[in-house]
């Protein structure tokens, strides 16, 4: 127990002070599982209900995850994997579909001995979606997938969460969870999202507004030891309300500020943020 909440501890330490070299760090850590065969399983499954939004889970183990569009039916894809008890199992209830995979043993981040890899698309229909993982790194690009809500779960992960072009569905809220992690959500405004909830741990994070934001956007906050991104577009009418504490707050571009409240003027819906940090830093940035 210790070693791993050493590791966690130097981990968050290494998000912090290294954001922009993540992508190339290496953590080679013991295996506590028994590696076998690798495998492929296909990962197919049909709308259940049709006409109605399906409710879809995905919990995964520690590993790859890529998801993207332009799948046939409900999602289709595959899953590779070399440990026995991690074949997943999908089962359908009703309008609710789950793809679990089982789990052997526990291991912070895989080494090249372990492989589960997720490489997923979404078909055309409505989805009321929801993620958990462990310590994973991989993308998540949404754009254009009808997405009702979007919750995620993960460990310690390094993810892009993407929206490159407008959701057809409005999402009632987007919950993003996470913990000593590099996590980067991108073209928020093409979420279509009414409410953002994110709560990180001590990690690097960045939130990026740009799109074509439909109506008046509620966003949520909270992080422990972090470093904060906030882009957002140029044209955009934003509120910024910073609460626990934190005294290191930088700007780019023009900001009227009173106390711990920073607004842009501009047109369209408004981009209401609300942000607790205790400790850390925060860059508000426009682009």
């Amino acid at each position: 127990m210790k070693s791993r909440f050493f590791l966690t501890i130097l981990l968050a330490i290494a998000v912090l002070a290294l954001p922009s070299l993540a992508c190339s760090i290496t953590f080679n850590l013991p295996d506590t599982v028994d590696t076998t065969t690798t495998r492929t399983m296909d990962i197919a499954a049909d709308v259940p209900v049709s006409g109605q939004t399906t409710e879809l889970s995905i919990e995964m183990g520690s590993g790859k995850l890529e998801i993207t569009g332009g799948g046939t039916g409900l999602v289709d894809g595959s899953v590779r994997y070399n440990v026995e008890k991690w074949q997943p199992v999908v089962t359908t209830d009703g309008s609710r579909v789950e793809i679990i995979q089982g789990s052997e043993g526990s291991i912070d981040i895989p080494d090249r001995n372990v492989i589960n890899e997720w490489n997923l698309r979404l078909g055309n229909t409505p989805i009321d979606l929801q993620i958990q993982a462990g310590a994973y790194q991989g993308t998540l690009d949404l754009s254009g997938i009808p997405i009702t809500n979007l919750r995620v779960s993960d460990g310690a992960s390094r993810a892009t969460v993407k929206f490159d072009s407008l959701n057809p569905a409005r999402m009632e809220q987007l919950t993003y969870k996470t913990g000593a992690s590099q996590v980067d959500l991108e073209g928020l405004g093409n979420a279509n999202a009414t409410e953002i909830l994110f709560e990180g741990g001590a990690g690097s994070y960045t939130l990026d507004f740009s799109g074509d934001l439909q109506q008046d956007l509620s966003v949520h906050l909270s992080a422990g030891i972090s470093n904060v991104r906030i882009n957002v577009p140029e044209n955009a009418r934003v509120r910024v309300e910073i609460g626990g504490g934190l005294s290191n707050v930088s700007v780019g571009g023009t900001w009227t500020t009173n106390g711990d409240v920073y607004e842009r003027s501009g047109s369209g819906p408004l981009i209401n943020i609300k942000i607790d940090m205790g400790l850390g830093n925060l860059e508000l940035r426009v682009r």
